[in-house]
């Protein structure tokens, strides 16, 4: 496990973003693109689809990025909330700095088993 500073971790939030972007559109462009191919493939005994091809697309460019934030060394937390965890050394324990969409930079952290609920500022 990496062990990332507040400076460290706030040095990745341009990066983040970067790949949240793209997470962000990946996930959409599935969200509108599964029911069509869901009845494609209903209709067509899973013959295959027009958009099928948008859809894997779609699909590899979400692995990819979710892969690139995984390599980063930080946990994802929640899709939804684009919310990251970084291990972090605080008074000799193991913690979290905590990271959301939106956030300039990282301003909070947790104990690992608090949770989001449990955040408290730097």
């Amino acid at each position: 496990m990496k062990l990332f500073s507040v400076e460290e971790a706030n040095a990745l939030v341009p990066e983040l973003r970067r790949q949240w972007q793209r997470v962000d559109a990946a996930r959409a462009q599935m969200r509108r693109l599964a029911p069509e191919v869901k009845l494609a493939s209903e209709n067509t005994g899973g013959g295959g689809t027009a958009y099928g091809v948008l859809y894997a697309n779609a699909l590899d460019v979400f692995m990819t990025s979710v892969q690139g934030l995984l390599e980063l060394g930080i946990e994802i937390k929640d899709f939804d909330r684009g919310l990251c965890d970084f291990p972090h050394l605080r008074d000799g324990r193991v913690v979290y700095l905590c990271w959301q969409k939106g956030e300039d930079r990282i301003e909070w952290w947790h104990d690992t088993d608090a949770g989001f609920a449990g955040r408290q500022p730097l």
